[in-house]
Order: C-alpha cells, then sequence, then structure tokens
C-alpha cells in the first residue's frame, strides 16, 4: 500500500470513528442518569404555584430519563434566596438543580449582598410559562377598582413573601413608586397569602395570574390591574396610572419579567452531555400530553422555552440600563 493509500486509509478510519463515536457520545449524558438520585430544589415551602409546577416538572422529567429517580426538596426562606444559592454553590455534576423566584433578577441588578451567584452564568434547563403579575385585592376589602386602591385613606395590607422575592420586590417598587396607601407585610410562602387574604389578616398582593386565578374564580378576590402578558379582560395598570415616566418605568420592568416564569436551572459548569440530557428531558416533559393535561387541570399556564432560548431572555432581564438600575435601587431604598 502506497503512502497516498495509508494516509487515506487513515483517515477514513478516523471518519467513521467520529461518526460511529457520535451516537455513544449523545446517549453518554442520559445514560449518566440511569441508577442516580436528582435533587431538584423548590426555593419555595410546599403549596403555591412554585411547588406545583416544580413537582410536575420533575415528575416528567424523570419520566424521559429512564432509571433517574427525582426527589423533590422545598429549601424556603429569604425570598427564594435561600434555595437559589444553594443550587448555585451545588457540585455542577447535574444531579442538583431547581426553580426559584424571578425576583432574584431585581436583586441582582441592584447589587443585593446576599445573593452569591450570578444568574447570567447558571446551566439554564428551561421554563415552563409566561405570566403576567396581577394585583389582587380581597371580596372583604371593598375595593373594587385601582382608582378605589390608590384613593384609599387607611393603609391596605398587601402579603408578600420574603426579602428578594419578585412579590415583595414588585410590591415595594410599585407602592413607592405610585405612591400607594399600601402596608406590606411579609413573611407569605407558598400557599400562605391565600389562606391569609380568607382570614382577613391582608386585604391585597401583587403575583402571578396562574397562582389566582382560581382564588379570584371561586369568588375570594378581584384582580384590579395586570402588569404584562396579552389578556384584555382586566385593564393594564400602565393605562391607569398617566404620564408618570418614573413609574412606568418601574411598570415596564416588572412586565419585562412576565416573560420568565417557572425557571429550571443549575449550578454553572454542568457537563455539555448531561445540560443537554437535562434539556431534552426538559423539553419532552413540558411537551408531553399528560403532562399538558394535568396542568390544564391545575389551572397552571404553558408557555415553555428550553436550554439557550431561556439563558438569551435572563440575560437580557439583566442588560438594563444604568437609569432603569438607578429607578429600582430608589425603590428598593430603605426609608
Amino acid at each position: 500500500m502506497n503512502m497516498h493509500s495509508i494516509r487515506k486509509a487513515v483517515a477514513g478510519a478516523a471518519t467513521f470513528a467520529a461518526i460511529a463515536a457520535t451516537p455513544a457520545m449523545a446517549q453518554e449524558g442520559a445514560d449518566f442518569f440511569n441508577g442516580k438520585t436528582v435533587n431538584y430544589i423548590v426555593a419555595t415551602a410546599p403549596g403555591g404555584g412554585y411547588d406545583t409546577n416544580a413537582r410536575l416538572v420533575a415528575e416528567f422529567m424523570q419520566k424521559y430519563l429512564p432509571g433517574s429517580t427525582f426527589v423533590v426538596q422545598n429549601m424556603p426562606g429569604a425570598g427564594h434566596l435561600i434555595g437559589a444559592n444553594y443550587v448555585y454553590a451545588s457540585e455542577p455534576d447535574g444531579l442538583t438543580f431547581g426553580t426559584f423566584n424571578t425576583g432574584l433578577i431585581y436583586g441582582q441588578l441592584a447589587g443585593d449582598p446576599a445573593i452569591k451567584f450570578d444568574l447570567g452564568n447558571m446551566s439554564w434547563i428551561g421554563k415552563v410559562a409566561s405570566d403576567p403579575r396581577v394585583m389582587v385585592v380581597t371580596k372583604d376589602s371593598g375595593i373594587d377598582s385601582f382608582e378605589q386602591l390608590a384613593a384609599s385613606k387607611e393603609p391596605v395590607k398587601f402579603a408578600s413573601a420574603g426579602v428578594g422575592s419578585a412579590s415583595t420586590i414588585e410590591t415595594t417598587m410599585l407602592v413607592k413608586a405610585l405612591n400607594l396607601p399600601v402596608e406590606i407585610i411579609s413573611g407569605y410562602n407558598g400557599g400562605d397569602d391565600q389562606l391569609a387574604m380568607r382570614r382577613g389578616e391582608v386585604q391585597g398582593i401583587i403575583a402571578s395570574r396562574s397562582s389566582f386565578q382560581d382564588f379570584v374564580n371561586e369568588g375570594n378576590a378581584k384582580i384590579i390591574a395586570q402588569i404584562g402578558g396579552s389578556e384584555t379582560d382586566v385593564p393594564q395598570l400602565s393605562a391607569l396610572v398617566g404620564d408618570k415616566p418614573d413609574a412606568q418605568k418601574v411598570i415596564a420592568l416588572v412586565a419585562s419579567q412576565s416573560n420568565i416564569s417557572r425557571l429550571t436551572a443549575g449550578p454553572a459548569g454542568i457537563p455539555e452531555d448531561r445540560l443537554k440530557a437535562l434539556r431534552d428531558a426538559y423539553a419532552k416533559a413540558t411537551t408531553d400530553p399528560e403532562f399538558l393535561k394535568k396542568a390544564e387541570s391545575l389551572g397552571l399556564p404553558v408557555d415553555p422555552k428550553v436550554g439557550d432560548d431561556v439563558a438569551t431572555v435572563v440575560k437580557a432581564a439583566l442588560d438594563q440600563t444604568p437609569e432603569i438600575v438607578s429607578v429600582l435601587q430608589e425603590t428598593l431604598k430603605k426609608d
């Protein structure tokens, strides 16, 4: 065999080896999870929208990672900071990831020193939904419109989760920007906020629409304004506040978060093949007909994105102008 033939044979063998190895390499990521326990961290207490979404996602991701066992672990506290910090500090082996509040984007923008993560560097697996924010008041509050709330002579108590959560940050920003007569009562996690509203401890909340739609449908409360989303049955807050530039900037920032809901992410540095396997399982899980049927029965919106599509949205949310960051920091400044 001459040198040309030898080179040709070697090149052919290398090409064949590369082709033959491709399926094995593609399969390697999924195979890693066979026989492994996967920890899905939920940065809230049991109950509520985040926990319900997480358990549904975990159930169907397990289905599409044969041999794996998903364990959902609730890790509430500090407005989702405890759970998110834990996820980010975990070993990047693909066996620990989870879900947390989008309000952490605000915290990172504002430079919260308690944040030990960088959302832009996390291993993004997917997001289940887009979910507008709504302003909800109880039936017993006697408030029927945003105008009535704004004109109230007495403080109206609004529930929120812990410091750092979207509900606390968004409520604080909006109350300050709109000069609303609202007293924020924090510490309500999971489904505690709805129980508190039933008991009359609080009269309102700013939260995701999906979490409160059933509560409203049951006659317990009314949505008086919406932020983001395409629904037309409720007035957009931006249309109710008039020409107030600072207020409109805050509303626009909150609206930008409605496209990033029910996230799933892991620590930075998960090996590419394992991350791809997780993303593939997530994509299959969130489009599974049984998943969609269960989500509908639970009143959970489904508008999934996977992988880099989510990372792009998150990075765009973090890419705010100094002016917007200044508005955020100013509205979060303690009196």
